[in-house]
Order: C-alpha cells, then sequence, then structure tokens
C-alpha cells in the first residue's frame, strides 16, 4: 500500500496601506472627519460648492421643532466629542457652509390627516401614510423656489405606526420599508431627501447612554446634507484614471409574483462619482438554478452596453478600463455576455467578492488582524476591509469577517483590485464615517435595488444616487 503525500497549500498574508482621501487644494487625510475638520470639502472654493444649504421640513409640528433646534445649535455651532468620536467643528468650520430652515417650506402633519390614514388594513394604511408623504414632497418641489433637501422627519409614533408593513397578494409574502417607499416618492418630484428619525435629535440626560454620540449623528448628517446639496464632501486617490467600477446587485419588482428579476447596477468612475441605472428584467428559477441570480448572455451585454453607452456619454470619452464588482461568481453564460459588452474596452475585470464568516485571522497579542490585510491560502484569497487601524488605535468593535474573492476573470492582478475595493470602501457620502464593509459599488448597489422595488416599471429611475441617500 503507498502512501499518498499531500502538499501543503501555500499560506501567505499581505497588507494594504490605508488609501488617503483628497479634500480641499489637494491636502490628503486618511480620516474624512480630520480631513473636513482640518482642510474643508474637496468642492470648496469650486463652483460645485454650496455655500448654504436650505432644507425644507415635512412632519408633526413638535418633531419638526426638534429637528430644528438641533440643527440651529448642533450642526451650526458644532457638537464636542468624546474619546471614540470626533468633535464636530459646525456646518461652516467642516464644510464652509451653512443649513437653513426655509420656513416658507414646512409642511407641517396634522392630527387630520394622520387621522384620514390611520384606518383599515396594516396595507391600506401604510401606503395611505406614504401617498399623504409623497403629496407633502410635491408641495415642496412645486414651489418657485424648492429647497435643496426635504427634511422628512419621523417621530416614535409615527415610525411604530408606519415603519414596515408585511401583507400577501396572491399567496405570496410582501415586505415594504417606509424609507424605501418615500425615496421613491421624492424621486418622482426629483427632490433629495433626509429621513429623519426625531429621536436621534434629543440630547439624552446626563448618566444615560445613547445610541450615537451626538457629534456622530452632526458629522453623518452634515456629510449627507453637502452631498445632496450638491457638494463633494471628498475624492478619492487610488483609483485609475479612465476606468469605470460597476457594482451589480438584483432586486424583485413589487407586486411581481412570477420569477422575473431585475438587475440595477452603480457605476463609479476614478473621481468616485456615481450613476444609477436599471437593467433589464429576465427570469430565474430558484428551486432549480439557486437563490444567487446570474444574468442571460444578453442581459448582462445589454447592461454593461448601457453602462459604457452612460460613461462616454457623461465624460465626452470611452472608458479605458471597466471593473465590475458582483457578489456571486460569473456563470459561463453571463460572464460571455460582459465580455461582449466590453471588446471595445482596453482593460476590463470581472471580480466576485463575497462576504464570509468561514475564515478566521488570529494576531500575536490582543487586536484583531489590521484593515487592508489580504490572506492567501491555497486557492482562496481574503481581504480585511475591517479589522484594527493603527493610525487611530481601534477596530470595529467586532470580529472581523473579510470579504472574499469568489471569483476573478480579466486583466489585473488581484492585489491591484483588492487595493481598488479598500478605497471604494471609503467613498460613501452619506456618512463621516472612516470606512465600510463593502465597496460602495456592492453597498448601493443593494441599497439602491431595495429602492427601485418601489419605483414603477414604467417609470425611468433618476441616474443620480443622491436620490437614493
Amino acid at each position: 500500500m503507498s502512501i499518498v503525500e499531500l502538499e501543503p497549500p501555500f499560506i501567505g498574508a499581505d497588507w494594504l496601506k490605508e488609501p488617503e482621501l483628497r479634500f480641499r487644494d489637494g491636502h490628503l487625510d486618511c480620516d474624512p472627519k480630520i480631513g473636513l475638520a482640518l482642510w474643508g470639502p474637496l468642492s470648496a472654493e469650486t463652483g460645485r460648492h454650496p455655500a448654504r444649504v436650505r432644507v425644507g421640513m415635512i412632519g408633526r409640528a413638535q418633531a419638526i421643532d426638534n429637528v430644528r433646534s438641533f440643527i440651529a445649535e448642533d450642526l451650526a455651532d458644532g457638537v464636542d466629542g468624546e474619546l471614540a468620536s470626533q468633535p464636530f467643528p459646525g456646518m461652516r468650520g467642516a464644510f464652509h457652509s451653512e443649513v437653513l430652515v426655509d420656513e416658507m417650506a414646512v409642511e407641517t402633519v396634522t392630527s387630520n390627516e394622520l387621522s384620514a390614514v390611520e384606518t383599515g388594513p396594516s396595507r391600506a394604511r401604510f401606503e395611505a401614510f406614504v401617498d399623504l408623504m409623497g403629496r407633502k414632497l410635491q408641495l415642496l418641489a412645486d414651489r418657485d423656489n424648492p429647497p435643496d433637501v426635504a427634511f422628512v422627519v419621523i417621530d416614535d409614533e409615527l415610525d411604530k405606526a408606519f415603519r414596515t408593513v408585511d401583507y400577501f397578494e396572491d399567496k405570496k409574502p410582501h415586505h415594504r420599508d417606509l424609507r424605501r417607499a418615500i425615496k421613491a416618492e421624492a424621486m418622482a418630484v426629483r427632490m433629495p431627501t433626509q429621513l429623519m428619525h426625531e429621536s436621534t435629535t434629543r440630547r439624552v440626560p446626563a448618566g444615560r447612554r445613547s445610541l450615537d454620540h451626538p457629534a456622530e449623528v452632526a458629522w453623518h448628517l452634515a456629510t449627507g446634507l453637502y452631498f445632496k446639496a450638491g457638494g463633494l464632501p471628498w475624492g478619492a486617490t487610488g483609483l485609475e484614471d479612465g476606468t469605470c467600477y460597476v457594482g451589480i446587485g438584483f432586486y424583485r419588482p413589487l407586486g411581481d409574483n412570477s420569477t422575473l428579476v431585475s438587475s440595477v447596477v452603480q457605476a463609479f468612475d476614478d473621481r468616485g462619482e456615481g450613476l444609477v441605472l436599471r437593467g433589464q428584467s429576465f427570469h430565474w428559477d430558484e428551486r432549480h438554478r439557486g437563490r444567487s441570480p446570474h444574468l442571460p448572455a444578453d442581459a448582462a451585454a445589454h447592461l454593461l452596453s448601457t453602462v459604457v453607452d452612460r460613461y462616454r456619454a457623461e465624460r465626452r470619452q470611452a472608458p479605458r478600463r471597466v471593473v465590475v464588482h458582483k457578489s456571486s461568481w460569473f456563470e459561463p453564460d453571463e460572464r460571455a455576455g460582459f465580455v461582449d459588452a466590453l471588446r471595445g474596452v482596453a482593460e476590463f475585470d470581472l471580480l466576485a467578492l463575497r462576504r464570509t464568516s468561514d475564515w478566521r485571522l488570529l494576531r500575536f497579542g490582543k487586536y484583531p488582524p489590521l484593515r487592508g490585510t489580504i490572506l492567501t491560502a491555497g486557492e482562496h484569497t481574503l481581504l480585511y476591509t475591517t479589522g484594527w487601524i493603527a493610525d487611530l488605535g481601534y477596530d470595529h468593535g467586532h470580529v472581523p469577517a473579510p470579504i472574499e474573492v469568489a471569483d476573478h476573470y480579466g486583466d489585473s492582478d488581484l492585489k491591484k483590485l483588492l487595493r481598488e475595493a479598500l478605497v471604494l470602501t471609503k467613498m460613501n457620502w452619506n456618512s463621516a464615517g472612516f470606512a465600510d464593509a463593502d465597496p460602495i459599488t456592492l453597498r448601493f448597489s443593494r441599497q439602491v435595488g431595495e429602492i427601485l422595488r418601489e419605483v414603477p416599471s414604467d417609470r425611468e429611475p433618476l441616474p443620480q444616487y443622491r436620490y437614493y441617500m
């Protein structure tokens, strides 16, 4: 009997330096909050800079008053920080801008209006309330001088009554979410919105903990408002010129009880700016083909052809390189369709990245792996986008789970692609957080799909992703 000797798999580790971000006058820092506090936003002193952000308000009177006070005090004057929370220096200090409530653009939700929508089954109540919010948004949008952003203020009572609804239609379960439904209503009237839970603006009495520190609330809110009003908080470094980064996800259209699934794409260029596009519908049978959908060849080709055409229209030139991010591997037909659409592009990469908890990497000492660690074990390649951040001296407060390269087909080496993915974890302008766990391509393709479920198939969704934030 012969003994079979197995070759041990190669195991190695590498580390990617934390990407820096660009701020006013080309200044660099890896932390959005520090960069904004020291230098100001990238679009300051440019034609894109909103020196004044005018906001409208929709909600019940007391909740509006509480949010108005938060804007006038914390957002304008700043909030002291703590050990784990950077102080917020105020809207003018961080963004060289100010937020003003347009008192002529305040739409109060009255008791009579609520009484009219609080009767009937839960689905009817939910849809009536969404319709009411849609009419209020229409009133703001129809003004001669509409606000830059509309606050939709949800107090505890409204949140409890209308936050979600679950119902059956044609024996199929449906789940709807208030935030997504209101975003779709606001898109119909071209109004960027900020859904604000009134409870997040309340100061917690001394001795009690709040879920979010007031400085964190102010940072995240100010960053989102600045971008929704047209500004650019920061820019990326480390993204290749002439490259279009594409994130692809899937969603089921609302009310469609067949197995049709629509694709959604979020395309970002080397400046970090993105556009939303909706792909074709196609048939997917989960029972025979699994839960992870894959595009047919013709739908894949149409989708990426649309992306390339839109990039060419926006930038007045075709992309030199296209990188596609997806969370599941590429089936042969799907890959063939993508490759066919990219024949006129000099370089391209199809990269599948999926989050996994199957792996654990331990370091000597008490700290978890460094963010930016690449682990190679045999045929597996993983990237830690969360973990210990040496420059800041903190981690994300949990056991880090890496993202794994589930599939790759194309021209670039994996280290380059993972370095770009790490950069794209820092491009969420709806937050001033240090970084997200997923690159913005994948994160927003999921979130965009959730909102597009609420957009009727006969209405073209707006491409600017400030309407989806």
